[in-house]
């Protein structure tokens, strides 16, 4: 066929009203198309056209005026759209202003081949738009054709090598289904249609469950196999107005056209039965594996852009049914508690970011007393972020999200770096007070921290003695011999080391003996109720004595009230902090001493008055 300029290519009007007829060149002239065919009836219409027939791509579009006088409007479109064999000619109804335009009515119209229906237009913007998207719709209907027409001719004339790489730029060339590049460009046209034409559609995510056991047992042959006779099944399930690609190593995905949401699961969970039915045979093994499926809808009122976005959805769709499960299809929702919680990371991340890079955090001290006597051992330095109102935001509204995208590793770094900065500028009157810094669970796995705790001490003249670093207990297992081997080099600098959250997670304590730390501080759920819980008591004795015959401190956190103290003074616990004995605060305590003998007797008054 010969290339035709989109401005050059006719126009043909079918319209008995002359005023209308008019119009509608006077606005087709005036954006530039100037080739118009003008028919007042369907006869005459088939007059003009007929010589077109075999040089379809000589007609741009089509303007039907849908109350033409004897004639069938959605008949007239089927025919006038189907030369040559093929819906080549897009073509777009004119309705006068009183005809209501509504889904039962749109969808008659897309049955019959028609690419939209419109009103009457009073100007060209309204009309120009619809104008260039039928010419772009045109075009990329003669580009297929022409695809499909020259890889024809190429096969013809033996020029094989070059019509295999022109299909593999859009194939996958296992399966022989359409790549990634295929499903996006289908997708684009798809999301054209839905926005303008009303046009539903829905996208599935296949991934495989069981691949990765064949491929392991069987070897790379058997897996390939087992993807081509997956790809036949997926064949056999969908019919023409599915386009299937091949995306990934075993996923699948399929594009399902003029569909709506029921019928799109009816026909995600027949491939998922007929996936589960499926044996495949290796050897003398047999195999039965099983596909996650994920649904994402493609309609207009969910206004995607691109096709990525419509992939991304039934991605994590599929996600959420291997996660379920696994051998299920799941319909992508956008309240989803996953989903919701990646928006709020996203969100979280460039604050975490600005509040980095502009010194937005802030840390506080929170005394821990040593029960004996009622001094103040040392501080624990506790994080906290300053929010858009200036508010100080606790550590769990940011720190997770800081390890679930990558940012902690830039948070330990601060925290250590400020806080040994923070200690060397105290006055000399408070030379001698020790803090503890806490660290994330990663800080310890990597060898980042361990030269700028070095720098840092050289460059401040601080005795090592005086800084704690605290750890948690999930954090110190979670990679055992890494984080045994980074405490030991730290320990060795001069600094020391507590085991935070004690007790948390493990029931054997066997790990804690060649563990090199200083303190044993006990998780605060042990602590909270420990004045009424008789089973809380029995544990944290347990823990305070393989605290000491470790030769380790233990140290009792969230401290709230005077009862609490007391079980923990009777246990014999050598440290506590808490409320009780101070709040964190951005300054250290005048006093270093607490009463611990005040606040029990107080407790006691306070009980004798209740008594009364």
């Amino acid at each position: 066929m010969t290339e035709q300029i989109p401005k050059q290519q006719a126009i043909l009007i079918i319209e008995d009203e002359v005023s209308r007829l008019s119009r509608l060149q006077d606005i087709l002239s005036a954006g530039g198309y100037r080739n118009l065919i003008c028919a007042s009836s369907q006869e005459q219409a088939f007059e003009l056209i007929r010589p077109y027939q075999g040089k379809v791509d000589e007609i741009g579009m089509i303007f039907l005026s849908y109350g033409l006088p004897q004639s069938d409007p959605l008949k007239l479109s089927q025919v006038l759209t189907t030369l040559d064999g093929h819906d080549a000619i897009p073509l777009i109804l004119l309705a006068d202003k009183a005809i209501t335009i509504n889904d039962e009515l749109m969808a008659q119209c897309h049955k019959a081949n028609a690419a939209t229906m419109t009103h009457y237009p009073t100007e060209g913007k309204h009309l120009m738009p619809l104008v260039e998207l039928a010419f772009a719709l045109k075009s990329e209907r003669d580009d297929r054709i022409q695809s499909e027409e020259k890889l024809v001719r190429e096969l013809s004339e033996r020029r094989i090598m070059e019509a295999r790489l022109q299909y593999l730029v859009a194939h996958d060339e296992l399966t022989g289904l359409s790549n990634r590049s295929g499903l996006e460009k289908t997708l684009d046209f798809a999301i054209l249609r839905c926005n303008n034409f009303k046009q539903h559609g829905a996208l599935l995510d296949i991934d495989l469950d069981q691949f990765k056991v064949v491929n392991d047992i069987e070897g790379h042959e058997a897996g390939d196999r087992l993807l081509v006779e997956v790809a036949t099944l997926i064949r056999s399930t969908f019919d023409n107005n599915a386009f299937i690609a091949r995306v990934g190593s075993n996923l699948f995905q399929v594009f399902i056209s003029k569909t709506a949401e029921k019928e799109a699961m009816q026909l995600a969970e027949k491939i998922r039965l007929t996936i589960d039915e499926f044996d495949f045979k290796s050897g003398e093994n047999i195999y039965n594996i099983s596909a996650s499926i994920g649904v994402a809808m493609l309609e207009p009122l969910k206004l995607i852009k691109r096709p990525s976005e419509l992939m991304s959805r039934a991605n994590h769709a599929c996600y959420s049914a291997k996660t379920l499960g696994r051998n299920r299809v799941n319909l992508f929702e956008s309240d989803n508690d996953e989903l919701i919680s990646i928006r709020e990371d996203a969100k979280w991340v460039p604050k975490i970011r600005h509040a980095l890079s502009e010194d937005l955090f802030k840390i506080v001290f929170q005394p821990v007393v040593k029960l004996s006597n009622g001094s103040v051992s040392h501080y624990e330095t506790l994080l906290r972020m300053i929010g858009d109102e200036g508010e100080l935001l606790r550590p769990a509204q940011f720190i997770p999200v800081a390890e679930r995208m990558g940012l902690i590793h830039h948070i330990d770094l601060w925290v250590v770096s400020h806080a040994i900065d923070h200690i060397a500028g105290l006055p000399k009157t408070q030379e001698n007070i020790c803090f503890t810094i806490n660290l994330s669970s990663h800080a310890l796995q990597g060898d980042y921290l361990l030269p700028v705790i070095k720098q840092k001490l050289e460059s401040t003249w601080i005795s090592p003695s005086r800084l704690t670093f605290e750890i948690t207990e999930t954090a110190a297992v979670s990679n055992f011999n890494k984080t045994r081997e980074m405490v030991s080099k730290i320990r060795a600098l001069g600094c020391r080391f507590a085991l935070d959250d004690f007790g948390a997670g493990f029931s054997s304590f066997n790990y804690i003996k060649n563990f090199p730390v200083d303190y044993l501080k006990i998780d605060g759920q042990f602590i909270n109720n420990l004045a009424v819980d008789h089973a809380d008591q029995v544990l944290v004795k347990s823990m305070i004595e393989v605290a000491h015959s470790l030769g380790k401190k233990a140290i009792a956190e969230y401290v709230s009230n005077a009862e609490i103290l007391r079980v923990l003074k009777e246990l014999g616990v050598d440290y506590v902090q808490g409320y009780l004995l101070g709040k964190p605060s951005l300054e250290l305590l005048e006093d270093q001493y607490v009463s611990i003998d005040g606040l029990l007797n107080k407790s006691l008054d306070i009980e004798k008055l209740m008594t009364h």
